[in-house]
C-alpha cells in the first residue's frame, strides 16, 4: 500500500528530517505539536498539523489514543514515531495496527522481545550471536547471585532487564559489595521502569560502545549499514558519534554485521533497527541490545552509505523489497556527529534553558545540521534538551574532524549554555584523535574546570580588541578612573560569548 499522508508522532528535529524525506516522496506530511510547540520549525513546515494538548509529553506527545483517533479522523495512512516518545511502545504498535493504520516501525512482538534484555538474551542465543559470561533470566536470590559472580569472575555489572539511560545498573568490585549493590539496582529499576527484574553479567573494562545499522523488509531481505562508534558518553548517554569505528578491521566489521542480522532473524525483525554491542580491549564483541526504531546518530550512517534511512523505512512499510543487496553497500569516507545539548559542560552537564538570542549555523561542504529551532526561540524545559545534531562528513577521519572543529567555531548560539564546548575538547583530545578511547573517556580525561574561564587563543585577541578600544575612546582620567573596571568588563564579554 502506497502512502499517502504520514503523521509523525514526534516533534523538533527528528519530525522535520522525516518530514523532508516524507515531502521528497510526494507524501503529505502532517504535525502534531503540544502548546509549547505551536511556533516551532516542524509546526511551519508541515503539511498540516494539530495540537495535542498542553506541554508536557504526558499530556501531549504520549496521548496514543488521541493520535490515533486523529488519523483515522483526518484518513491518515501511517505514522512515522521517530525515536522517543511512543517510537518502542508495543501497546501503540498494536492498537495502531488495530486501526487500519501503517506504523512505520517493527512488529509489536519483535519490539517485545528486544524491549526487554533478558527475552534478548535469550532470543539471540538460538542464533549463536555472542552474550557477555553472565545470566540470561531474571535473578533475586542473592545467595544464587553471588555464585554466578563469583564463577565469572568479579567485577561484575547487575543491570535491570528493563533498563536505559545507566538506570538499573550497578558495578561490583567484589562480593562483600552484591548484596547491596544488587538491591538498590532492583530498586532503581522499580522506580524508573515498574520493573525489578535484574540479571547479573561480568563488567567488562575498557569498553567501547560499537553499534550496527540495520534494515530488514517483509520479504526475508536483512543488510547492515556498517557500525557507527558511541563510545563518548555523560552520564551513560552518547555525545559524539562516528561512522566508521577508528578500531575495527574488516573481518570484525563484517562479523559484527552478520551478528547483527542474526539478531534481526531472531525475532523476525523489519524495517530499521540498531543492534549495540560492547566490546573490549581485544575487540571480542557481546551483543548489548536492541534500539527497535530510527536512532539519534542515524546520519552518519547515511553520510558514509549514501542512504536516506527514512525513505527506506517508507518503502518497507510499503512492502517493498530492499532495493540494494549487502555486497552493494561500501563505506564512502568518514563521518561524526556531536549533540548539541542545552547543557553547561562546565558545570557538571546541568540543563540549560533560556531563549536562542542568536542562532547561526555553519555551513560549508560535506556539514550538516539537524534541528528544530531558529533565532529568538525559546528552549522548554518539558523535553530533551538536545537542540541539534552537527553532522560532518570527509574522506578521511582527519579531515572530518578538522571539518567538525571549524563547524563548532562558526556555530553561533548565545542565550544558553551548550555542549559545543566539550565536543570540541573532545575532537582535540589525544586519546580521541588517536582511537584510543572508551565509554570511560568523560571520567579519565574530562574535567568541568577545564571549561572554566578558558579563552582560547582567537577569544583573547578579540578581548584585548574590545579591551584596547576601551582605553583609546576615554579621556585620561576616564581612563584612570575605568582601569580598575577593565576585568569586569572583559568578564562581561566572556559571559556572552558563544559558547
Amino acid at each position: 500500500m502506497k502512502i499517502t499522508r504520514l503523521l509523525i508522532a514526534n516533534r523538533g528535529e527528528i519530525a522535520l528530517r522525516i518530514m523532508r524525506t516524507a515531502k521528497e516522496m510526494g507524501i503529505t506530511t502532517i504535525a502534531v505539536f503540544s502548546e509549547a510547540d505551536r511556533k516551532s520549525p516542524h509546526v511551519q513546515f508541515a503539511d498540516e498539523a494539530y495540537c495535542l494538548g498542553p506541554a508536557p509529553s504526558s499530556q501531549s506527545y504520549l496521548k496514543g489514543e488521541d493520535i490515533i483517533q486523529l488519523c483515522v479522523a483526518k484518513k491518515i495512512d501511517a505514522i512515522h514515531p521517530g525515536y522517543g516518545f511512543l517510537s518502542e511502545n508495543a501497546t501503540f504498535r498494536r492498537k495502531v495496527e488495530s486501526a487500519g493504520i501503517i506504523f512505520i516501525g517493527p512488529s509489536a512482538t519483535a519490539m517485545d522481545i528486544m524491549g526487554d534484555k533478558i527475552s534478548a538474551k535469550q532470543a539471540v542465543k538460538k542464533f549463536n550471536v555472542p552474550l557477555v559470561p553472565g545470566l540470561d533470566e531474571a535473578i533475586t536470590d542473592v545467595a544464587y547471585a553471588k555464585s554466578v559472580a563469583k564463577e565469572i569472575g568479579y567485577p561484575v555489572l547487575i543491570k535491570a532487564s528493563a533498563g536505559g539511560g545507566g538506570k538499573g545498573m550497578r558495578i561490583v568490585e567484589e562480593e562483600s559489595e552484591l548484596e547491596s549493590q544488587m538491591q538498590r539496582a532492583v530498586s532503581e529499576a522499580i522506580n524508573a521502569f515498574g520493573d525489578g527484574s535484574v540479571f547479573v553479567e561480568k563488567y567488562v573494562t575498557s569498553p567501547r560502545h560499537i553499534e550496527i545499522q540495520v534494515l530488514a523488509d517483509s520479504h526475508g531481505n536483512c543488510v547492515y549499514l556498517f557500525e557507527r562508534e558511541c563510545s563518548v558518553q555523560r552520564r551513560h548517554q552518547k555525545v559524539i558519534e562516528e561512522a566508521p569505528s577508528a578500531i575495527l578491521t574488516p573481518e570484525i566489521r563484517k562479523k559484527m554485521g552478520e551478528a547483527a542480522v542474526n539478531v534481526c532473524k531472531s525475532c523476525n525483525y523489519t524495517n530499521a533497527g540498531t543492534v549495540e554491542f560492547i566490546v573490549d580491549a581485544n575487540l571480542n564483541f557481546y551483543f548489548l541490545e536492541m534500539n527497535t526504531r530510527l536512532q539519534v546518530e542515524h546520519p552518519v550512517s547515511e553520510m558514509i552509505t549514501g542512504k536516506d534511512l527514512v525513505q527506506e523505512q517508507i518503502l518497507i512499510a510499503e512492502g517493498e523489497p530492499l532495493r540494494f543487496r549487502q555486497e552493494d553497500l561500501v563505506i564512502n569516507g568518514h563521518a561524526l556527529e556531536v549533540r548539541v545539548y542545552a547543557e553547561d559542560p562546565a558545570n557538571n552537564f546541568l540543563p540549560d534553558i533560556g531563549t536562542l538570542s542568536v542562532y547561526q549555523r555553519p555551513q560549508g561542504n560535506g556539514i550538516r545540521v539537524d534541528d528544530g529551532f531558529e533565532e529568538g526561540m525559546e528552549i522548554p524545559i518539558y523535553y530533551d534538551p538536545m537542540i541539534a545534531k552537527l553532522i560532518t562528513h570527509a574522506n578521511t577521519r582527519t579531515h572530518a574532524i578538522e571539518k567538525m572543529i571549524r563547524a563548532i567555531d562558526e556555530y553561533q548560539i548565545v542565550g544558553i549554555q551548550t555542549t559545543l564546548p566539550f565536543c570540541k575538547f573532545v575532537l582535540r583530545h589525544p586519546a580521541f584523535v588517536s582511537g584510543m578511547f572508551d565509554t570511560h573517556f568523560v571520567n579519565k580525561h574530562f574535567q568541568p574546570s577545564f571549561l572554566k574561564d578558558e579563552l582560547s587563543e582567537a577569544e583573547a585577541q578579540v578581548a584585548a580588541l574590545i579591551a584596547n578600544e576601551v582605553f583609546s575612546s576615554e579621556t585620561a582620567s576616564a581612563r584612570s578612573s575605568n582601569s580598575k573596571n577593565i576585568p569586569a568588563s572583559k568578564s562581561n564579554w566572556k559571559k556572552n560569548r558563544v559558547r
